[in-house]
């Protein structure tokens, strides 16, 4: 008698088989799902790490494949690389994104202003040091508020790195400072007379908070730890004298202005511009005013304040897939051309 010539045998192979089968087809279709870009991506943990530049350690966040198209994100004041954790948690299976930490910023070296330069020409070089350190040859710079002035400094310095702009609420010509500045503006004129004044002006809790809020009337969309947790940061011992020094410098940024319009209009780089609508610190006119060097620019009006990844990150988490999509496809970055207002996510 053969034992495994039986009908209940032969069955119970046929059971076997299709145990193994199913699973194997389901993740051969999970697989084909993830490859057309569907399904929910796959998780890349960020890392937080430290490196040594310039004798200075600078602190930044990374996440995604190394070998995919590189964002390098330069945050604003009075925040850090914190502020992009909403696009990491958003991008990071189809990118390679860093975020470093200006010196006197988060959990990078905060060295004394009296034995160091804090001006933004200086910020600009440091980062330069560190995606040299890094082995970044070539990355879309994304430039918030303070990541404005650093990053078109480095694009300046080292045009064959970009490979395109994201600009979200920073400015680069004069006229989107607006009335709020004049006493900034005084304090560049006249620092000994103005210091108290430029210190209420822009480090104090209630400026904090209006930075994010701005004049949105859903404020309830904001965490208030947003505006607490950089406010206990600019209360720390030195603060006050590091960020007094480098806003002092803010004023050079407005002298290289016409520079930095130049370089756009003559190198025409794939441009894409977000912009909080309820944003207080700038006026609403510059994310028009791109287009002047950059026609081909997208420019995209949120639903957001000054930082606008307080409450539209997958707004732009969509934008930036899209752009830089399109780059990596060979088309135009203003192929939609026109001002455009991104919808509200809650209607």
């Amino acid at each position: 008698m053969r034992p495994f010539s039986s009908p209940r045998w032969t069955r119970c192979l046929q059971v076997s088989r299709m145990a193994l089968v199913i699973p194997v087809t389901l993740a051969s279709l999970q697989l084909l799902v993830h490859a057309q870009g569907k399904g929910p991506p796959v998780e890349y943990p960020t890392f937080y790490r430290t490196i040594q530049i310039d004798g200075l350690s600078i602190f930044y966040r990374e996440a995604g494949p190394k070998d995919a198209p590189t964002l390098l994100l330069l945050h604003g004041f009075p925040s850090s690389s914190r502020m992009y954790e909403p696009l990491f948690a958003r991008l990071s299976d189809r990118y390679h994104l860093i975020a470093p930490d200006y010196p006197g910023f988060g959990h990078s070296d905060w060295p004394d202003p009296k034995k160091f330069a804090y001006t933004f020409d200086h910020c600009a070089e440091i980062m330069n040091h560190f995606t040299e350190a890094l082995g970044l040859s070539r990355y879309t710079l994304y430039m918030q508020d303070y990541g404005g002035p650093v990053g078109f400094r480095m694009a300046l310095a080292h045009p064959d790195r970009i490979e395109a702009l994201i600009v979200q609420d920073a400015v680069a010509h004069n006229e989107g400072l607006g009335a709020n500045w004049k006493p900034r503006r005084a304090f560049w004129a006249d620092r000994a007379a103005n210091e108290t004044t430029l210190r209420t002006n822009l480090l104090s809790l209630s400026t904090t908070r209006t930075r994010h809020v701005g004049n949105d009337p859903n404020v309830e969309r904001y965490d208030p730890d947003l505006w607490t947790d950089e406010f206990a940061f600019l209360s720390q011992p030195g603060q006050v004298d590091i960020q007094s020094d480098l806003f002092y410098d803010y004023r050079t940024n407005v002298d290289a202005y016409p520079k930095w319009q130049a370089w756009m209009r003559q190198n025409k780089p794939r441009l894409l511009v977000l912009w909080g609508k309820y944003d207080l610190s700038f006026e609403p006119s510059e994310p028009e005013a791109y287009r002047r060097d950059v026609p081909e620019a997208q420019v995209h009006v949120l639903e957001a304040g000054h930082f606008a990844l307080d409450t539209a990150a997958d707004q732009i988490a969509e934008l930036v897939r899209g752009f830089l999509s399109r780059g990596r496809d060979g088309a135009s970055g203003g192929a939609s051309g026109g001002r455009q207002l991104a919808p509200d996510p809650a209607k």
